[in-house]
C-alpha cells in the first residue's frame, strides 16, 4: 500500500492553532457562565432571610404587653414581617375570626396555625376558620409518644399509631387546600427520623399534603449531626425555625437566644442557606418579654450575621433589649467551648501538630458580659 501524502506543515500549525482558540473560548465562556451564576446563588441565600421570607413564631401568647388582634398585626406590619404562624391559648379562641380580619387589614398572611396532631374539637375549630375565610395554611402539630428512644416492634407500632392519628386530620386538611407539618418539640415524635418515617406512611395510604417543621431551639441534641440531619430532612421540609444556638444552649438556661447572640448562629445559617432550602424562616418571640422588642433583638441579630455570611467583616454588634441568659464559666472563666478549644490548641501542640485557631472565619470574639463596662448600653436603632 502506498504511504499517505504528507501534510503540509503550515495546516498542521493551522489545525492546532484553531484547537487552541477554541479551548480558550470555552474557558472564557464557563469562567463567564461562573461568574453570571455566582451572583444568582448569592442574591438566592441573600433572599432565603429577607424580611419578606419571615414568618412571626411564638408571638401571641408570649408576649408581656398581651396585645390584642388589631395591636398584634399592626406591630407585625411595622415590624416589615409579611406571615405569621398562630399559636394560641383557650382564651384566644373567641379573637380567631378578629386575628384574621386584622390579619388582612394589615396584609399579614396567615401562613401557618398551631395545633393537635388528630381530628378532634380543637382541630375541627381550626378547619372550619381556615374554611370560612378561605385560607389555605399549614396546621403545625405536635404529640407526645414519651421521650425514650425506641426499635424494633415498638418503633413500628408509634410510627403505625402516630400515622393512624395524623391521618384523618391530613385528610380533613387537603379538603380545604391546606397542609399538615410534623413539629419536633422533643421526645420521640420530635425526631425528624420518626417524622420521616410516619409521612412515608401515611403516603403509602396516598396521604401527600404532609411535611415536617423543624425547630432550631428543639434541636440542640441534633446540632452535631445538622448538616447531614438537614440533606435527610429536606424533600421533606416546610417550614424552618431559627433561633440563637450554644452547644448544649438547653442544659444551661440558654434554650432561647436571640440570633446574634448564640456560638453557633453564623455557622448553621450558613448550613442553612447552602443546603438549598428555599422555604420560609420562622423568628421566634418565645418569651414573656415585650414581644416586639424580642422580635426586634432577632431582626438585628439576622441583619448582623447575614452579611458575614459572604465573608463580610461583622459591625458592632447587635445589643439586645430584652435579657439574655448569660454564658456559664468555670474557674478559669472560660465558656465551655472556649475551654474546649484551649485543650485542642494544647493537644495539637503536645502532638507537635500545626495549631489552628478555632474562630469562626469573619467573626470576632464576643467578650464575657463580666468583661463588658459597667453602665448603661447603647440599644441599636
Amino acid at each position: 500500500m502506498p504511504n499517505a501524502p504528507a501534510r503540509p506543515k503550515h495546516l498542521i500549525a493551522w489545525v492546532a492553532l484553531v484547537g487552541i482558540v477554541a479551548l480558550l473560548t470555552t474557558d472564557l465562556i464557563c469562567a463567564q457562565v461562573g461568574r453570571e451564576d455566582a451572583p444568582k446563588a448569592e442574591k438566592a441565600g441573600a433572599k432565603l432571610f429577607d424580611r419578606d421570607n419571615l414568618t412571626a413564631w411564638c408571638v401571641v401568647p408570649f408576649d408581656s404587653k398581651k396585645r390584642g388582634p388589631e395591636e398584634r398585626a399592626a406591630m407585625l406590619e411595622r415590624l416589615g414581617f409579611k406571615s405569621l404562624a398562630y399559636d394560641w391559648r383557650a382564651e384566644h379562641i373567641p379573637t380567631f375570626d378578629a386575628e384574621v380580619e386584622a390579619l388582612n387589614r394589615h396584609g399579614i398572611e396567615l401562613t401557618a396555625f398551631w395545633g393537635p396532631a388528630e381530628l378532634n374539637d380543637d382541630s375541627r375549630r381550626i378547619l372550619d376558620l381556615l374554611k370560612r375565610h378561605g385560607i389555605k395554611s399549614q396546621l403545625w402539630v405536635l404529640a407526645d409518644y414519651g421521650p425514650d428512644k425506641v426499635e424494633g416492634a415498638e418503633q413500628e407500632r408509634r410510627v403505625a399509631d402516630a400515622a393512624a392519628r395524623v391521618a384523618p386530620l391530613a385528610r380533613a386538611a387537603a379538603e380545604i387546600g391546606c397542609s399538615v407539618g410534623l413539629y419536633n418539640h422533643g421526645g420521640w415524635f420530635g425526631e425528624p427520623e420518626n417524622q420521616i418515617a410516619i409521612v412515608e406512611r401515611l403516603k403509602g395510604q396516598g396521604i401527600d399534603n404532609v411535611g415536617l417543621v423543624y425547630n432550631l431551639h428543639h434541636g440542640h441534641d441534633h446540632l452535631d449531626r445538622f448538616p447531614a440531619l438537614l440533606k435527610t430532612m429536606l424533600p421533606y421540609l416546610m417550614a424552618l425555625n431559627i433561633n440563637g444556638m450554644d452547644v448544649g444552649g438547653d442544659r444551661v438556661g440558654r434554650k432561647i437566644l436571640p440570633l446574634g447572640q448564640g456560638e453557633e448562629d453564623l455557622k448553621l445559617l450558613r448550613i442553612i442557606r447552602d443546603s438549598g432550602y428555599k422555604g420560609r424562616i420562622g423568628i421566634l418571640g418565645h418569651t414573656d418579654d415585650d414581644v416586639e422588642e424580642r422580635l426586634l433583638d432577632n431582626l438585628d441579630g439576622l441583619d448582623w450575621l447575614v452579611p458575614q455570611l459572604d465573608g463580610a467583616e461583622p459591625g458592632p454588634e447587635p445589643r439586645p433589649r430584652t435579657p439574655v441568659p448569660p454564658r456559664p464559666v468555670d474557674a478559669a472563666g472560660l465558656t465551655p467551648r472556649q475551654a474546649a478549644e484551649v485543650a485542642e490548641i494544647l493537644a495539637a501542640a503536645r502532638a507537635g501538630r500545626p495549631v489552628r485557631l478555632p474562630a469562626e472565619p469573619g467573626r470576632r470574639r464576643r467578650p464575657h458580659p463580666d468583661a463588658l463596662p459597667s453602665g448603661p448600653r447603647p440599644r441599636p436603632r
